[in-house]
């Protein structure tokens, strides 16, 4: 069974849609990419799987259950985490105290004791601050992890928002144009980083207008245009598909 299942997924704003018929599935342990033109629907497809956004008509499935309606903090704590396309670090912060807020999911009555100061919260504290520098050794962040974020590069803020996603329960990660601001080392790591994830059985959808990078990390393409999807498969046919070359790439 799918992990995330779109059915005929439809967006009307003011009769205007924004999105016409999207169906389409992510699998665990899957990296998916939507593409497309500016105005393609692409940030209205990411806002109504995570429940900004309510479809006119259409399913939308996490696990099996239908997720239509519901606030995006419930589908957050089933195991469906985000980025946004403007990013969204706690700037006074230090990195690793924003991969905390993100464990925070995990360890929930755990931080409540540490509050508390009840038996065994140091060791928890322990555990948590192992566990976010751990990911951000995974993510290239450990020398930053006493840096405010605020005082970081805007591709860094982006892997410092992107690793704090990764810290909670996450199952199936979103990512709004992670490539951003990132260095062509950053970029190569993300790649890296994003298919260990999906080899341990993450699924990833994420929206990015850098090819190359869409090449190099995906197992499936989905690609919108106006809306709707004018192609779905895998890289190579993707490239090559001459829907895709006039309508994104700009030429048949």
């Amino acid at each position: 069974m799918a992990l995330l299942e779109l059915d005929g997924v439809t967006v009307n704003f003011s009769g205007l849609k924004a999105l016409t018929d999207v169906s389409f599935s992510l699998d665990a342990g899957q990296v998916k990419a939507v593409i497309g033109p500016n105005g393609a629907g692409k940030s209205t497809l990411f806002n109504t799987i995570t429940g900004y956004v309510k479809p006119t008509a259409g399913t939308v499935r996490f696990d099996g259950r239908d997720v239509v309606g519901q606030p995006p903090a419930k589908t957050s704590a089933a195991g469906m985490r985000r980025t946004f396309q403007n990013g969204g670090v706690f700037a006074e912060m230090t990195v690793l105290e924003n991969v905390l807020t993100g464990l925070n999911q995990r360890v929930e009555s755990g931080f409540l004791g540490i509050v508390l100061g009840l038996p065994g919260a140091n060791r928890i504290e322990k555990d948590a601050t192992r566990q976010a520098l751990e990911l951000l050794e995974t993510m290239g962040l450990a020398g930053y992890a006493d840096r405010r974020a605020a005082d970081l590069s805007s591709g860094q803020q982006r892997l410092v928002e992107i690793t704090r996603a990764l810290a909670a329960r996450t199952r199936l990660l979103l990512l709004d144009e992670p490539a951003v601001g990132l260095s062509a080392a950053e970029r190569n790591n993300l790649v890296t980083t994003l298919r260990g994830l999906a080899a341990e059985g993450m699924a990833v959808l994420l929206v990015e207008h850098s090819i190359d990078l869409v090449m190099a990390v995906s197992d499936e393409i989905v690609v919108l245009n106006y809306g709707q999807v004018i192609a779905q498969g895998v890289p190579a046919a993707i490239r090559t598909h001459p829907a895709v070359l006039e309508a994104y790439l700009g030429h048949a």
